[in-house]
């Protein structure tokens, strides 16, 4: 009989989060496990994100939270943390899909929009009735978004836009698209309408990561956008998207603890119960109980980090180097962990009858967007010393 089954360790759960907190963790979780879990792994299997999950997301008040003035939740940023950790439990896809919507879509409206911008776009994402899309990864620059080649031309009736942009989610199926384009200023912002002439958002398909999640390229190409497209509060520059990213990191951050969750306990169900040498559990193998206890560890670590990021951008003082601290850390070991626990499921690890399989490969996209490992580095570095290494 084990003593200790579930990854929360130290009582985390039940110490450190308010009684409200603990109902979105449960509200959040009994829905993954009921309209997720039966399902995620054919839609990993046919690549396909389920469009029936949006309206349900919105239905939990997943979508715009915090955006109370236009039908979103009330909710503290650790409550949004909290829900991004229970949909990454069921799939990095669906936390990416909601992610995308919050923190790149609602929040850049939100922030850097006009009143009608707002007010035509925000109240229909938050009913899963909109879906939008961002755009500023491009086929030749990732990590250095500053060497964009997509263009905004100033004209007559508005904006120009040429270029192309990749590895977007959501792009497929958006309603609209954020796309950040060179002017003879600087960067700015543009809101760019599905069924524009010149743009169209073409699936990318032969994935073997983030499977269950729709990617896309927008591709522009003398896309004609009138003069209210433009997101005015985006400065010249990149401080308006790098912001964005910012508020998207922190999601994924707490995204990554549900993965190690989840692996952790599939991995300790599977080495309690399987049986070998001496028909012994394997369980009861001394370098299989150093894995579940690393692994254990890791976990409180990170979900310790999120929580204290998160009360940080509950009083307004989290900064950027914070959150890629919490996004660099935790996305490292949850990588790391579903690729142990894959391990110590040995043959079976490779089948979509466990998650911990799927898990491993979606977290080898995350480690990469939003920032890559390396860039989180960086980032930390430069915060520290005051010295910028990027190049």
């Amino acid at each position: 009989m084990a003593r200790f089954k579930g990854a929360d360790f130290l009582s985390i759960m039940e110490t450190q989060f308010t009684e409200e907190e603990r109902m979105v963790r449960d509200s959040v979780r009994e829905w993954v496990e009921d309209r997720v879990i039966p399902v995620v792994d054919r839609c990993y299997q046919e690549d396909r994100f389920p469009l029936e999950w949006k309206d349900e997301l919105a239905k939990l008040g997943a979508l715009g939270p915090g955006l109370v003035e236009y039908g979103g939740g009330d909710l503290s940023h650790v409550c949004r943390g909290l829900i991004y950790r229970e949909l990454e439990r069921g799939d990095s896809g669906l936390r990416s899909f909601a992610s995308v919507m919050n923190s790149l879509v609602m929040f850049p409206i939100r922030a850097y929009g006009t009143k009608a911008q707002q007010d035509r776009w925000l109240p229909g994402m938050i009913r899963g009735e909109k879906v939008g899309c961002f755009g500023l990864t491009e086929p030749d620059f990732g990590s250095n978004p500053g060497g964009m080649l997509t263009r905004a031309e100033k004209v007559k009736d508005g904006w120009l836009l040429n270029g192309t942009k990749r590895w977007i989610t959501n792009g497929t199926i958006s309603d609209v698209a954020i796309v950040f384009a060179k002017t003879a200023e600087g960067i700015r912002g543009f809101l760019v309408e599905k069924g524009t002439p010149g743009f169209s958002a073409p699936v990318i398909r032969q994935k073997w990561s983030l499977r269950a999640s729709i990617t896309s390229e927008l591709i522009l190409e003398d896309c004609l956008v009138p003069e209210d497209a433009l997101l005015p509060g985006t400065s010249i520059g990149l401080k308006a998207p790098l912001t964005c990213l910012s508020e998207a990191r922190y999601g994924i951050a707490w995204g990554a603890v549900g993965v190690m969750e989840a692996c952790y306990e599939e991995a300790f169900d599977y080495v309690m119960t399987r049986r070998q040498f001496e028909d012994k559990p394997l369980a009861s193998h001394q370098l299989v109980q150093q894995r579940l206890s690393t692994i254990l560890t890791e976990t409180v670590k990170a979900e310790l980090l999120v929580l204290q990021v998160g009360r940080l951008k509950d009083l307004g003082l989290a900064n950027h180097a914070h959150i890629s601290m919490a996004k660099r850390n935790n996305c490292e070991w949850a990588l790391d962990i579903a690729r142990t626990a894959r391990d110590m499921l040995g043959a079976s690890g490779i089948t979509y009858e466990y998650r911990c399989g799927r898990h491993m490969m979606n977290m080898e996209s995350v480690k990469t967007y939003e920032g890559a490992h390396d860039v989180h580095h960086l980032i930390l570095g430069d915060y520290i010393t005051g010295i910028p290494a990027y190049s």
